[in-house]
């Protein structure tokens, strides 16, 4: 008798509750729906908000600098990683959609990546943008951070099986939103 009585109880009392003590962990919401990032921008609140953020501060200016001995700082438009920051990270994309990229990752995952990828000289030629959702982040046992990025099928070129690529900290430009360790961002 009580199982009927759970099912066919009242609804004209409202609660005041938005989840059950376990959403925060695993996403419920009371309506039954599934929300995370991707179905958050179906919403056109949630895409006009990290649309108009993202484009605003790809929009803004981006100057290298460096510190001179006196404590003041100096622009160095001839700085290797300038051309990168300022004109073209990779030869897919502009530098406003790099940051806009970066920036809506940030916004909507708490994490952005990029993968720095490295001329014989060890110097930085080209940045691509990596998905949050993709990618794991680890200390190995000498206490260094490790990077693990699940690359799908049609996105591997090496391996036709997919499967994760292991990146250590100098190849990945890491950028973590609001957190409590100050190494990964969580999700807004």
């Amino acid at each position: 008798m009580n199982l009927l009585k759970g099912m066919f109880k009242s609804r004209d009392k409202p609660q005041n509750r938005v989840g059950s003590s376990f959403s925060f962990l695993f996403g419920g919401t009371t309506s039954g729906k599934a929300v995370n990032e991707r179905t958050a921008m179906q919403t056109t609140a949630v895409y006009a908000c990290v649309r108009i953020l993202a484009e605003a501060i790809a929009g803004l200016p981006l100057h290298v600098y460096r510190y001179r001995s006196d404590g003041g700082k100096e622009r160095i438009p001839f700085h290797p990683l300038y051309h990168l920051l300022h004109d073209e990270p990779n030869p897919e994309m502009t530098s406003f959609v790099f940051r806009e990229t970066l920036m809506s990752h940030l916004l909507l995952w708490g994490n952005a990546y990029a993968q720095v990828v490295r001329n014989g000289r060890g110097q930085a030629i080209a940045l691509y943008p990596l998905l949050p959702s993709k990618m794991d982040v680890s200390r190995a046992s000498n206490g260094e951070l490790v990077y693990k990025y699940y690359r799908d099928v049609d996105e591997s070129g090496i391996n036709p099986q997919g499967g994760y690529v292991t990146l250590r900290k100098d190849e990945v430009l890491h950028i973590p939103g609001l957190g409590f360790d100050g190494l990964i961002g969580y999700s807004p």
